[in-house]
């Protein structure tokens, strides 16, 4: 009896440990983070309490997938701007980096749209693992509760990362138009495909 117990006790805190590396549940606060940009300068979640959303997406330029989508992005950043929504790109390092020449010969054959996006360098996977995000590019869109934000879509920008003109479910957009209705999300999770984000 004794030893049923114990093995209950480890798989329990296996369980909990295994659910703790997964991130963000919908509906859960999401925990302040500070990253540094491109120039040094620190930017915090926190900063932007006093807008309606924030949208973290991840996305890495070596990542194919990543770079399909740049102007996707840059266009919904600056749609939903004067909406109060910011977008912050936070950007892991992914398993591709590890390839070299052969990683830049991949994503060399999808050219990078002409303007890049602002990202702020998660070097250490900090924010990532925070998250429990797994590719590039990941969206995670925070919806702003009395200056706490709480997680109301994850996963994929859209349903083509091929070609814009064919994406049938704009998943994010349609989650940030819901969220700034005040309406419940119908889609708030959709599996993200592109660059595994490399974990230490």
């Amino acid at each position: 009896m004794k030893y049923i117990f114990t093995l209950i006790l480890f798989y329990t805190i296996c369980l909990t440990g295994f659910a703790q590396q997964e991130g963000y549940e919908i509906g859960q606060s999401v925990q302040n983070f500070t990253l540094a940009n491109e120039s040094g300068k620190s930017v915090s979640l926190s900063d932007f309490t006093a807008g309606k959303a924030v949208v973290v997406v991840f996305v890495n330029e070596i990542c194919p997938n990543s770079r399909l989508y740049q102007k996707r992005l840059r266009d919904l950043a600056a749609t939903y701007a004067n909406q109060g929504v910011t977008f912050l790109f936070v950007n892991p390092r992914i398993s591709l980096e590890l390839g070299g020449a052969q990683a830049k010969t991949l994503a060399d054959k999808v050219p990078a749209e002409s303007a890049n996006l602002p990202l702020l360098p998660d070097s250490e996977q900090k924010v990532s693992r925070q998250f429990g995000a797994t590719k590039t590019p990941e969206a995670f869109v925070l919806q702003n509760q009395n200056g706490s934000f709480v997680l109301k879509y994850k996963g994929a920008i859209d349903d083509n990362p091929q070609l814009e003109t064919s994406v049938r479910q704009a998943y994010l957009q349609n989650a940030l138009d819901a969220v700034l209705a005040n309406k419940p999300v119908s889609t708030a999770e959709k599996h993200a495909t592109g660059c595994m984000i490399k974990r230490y």
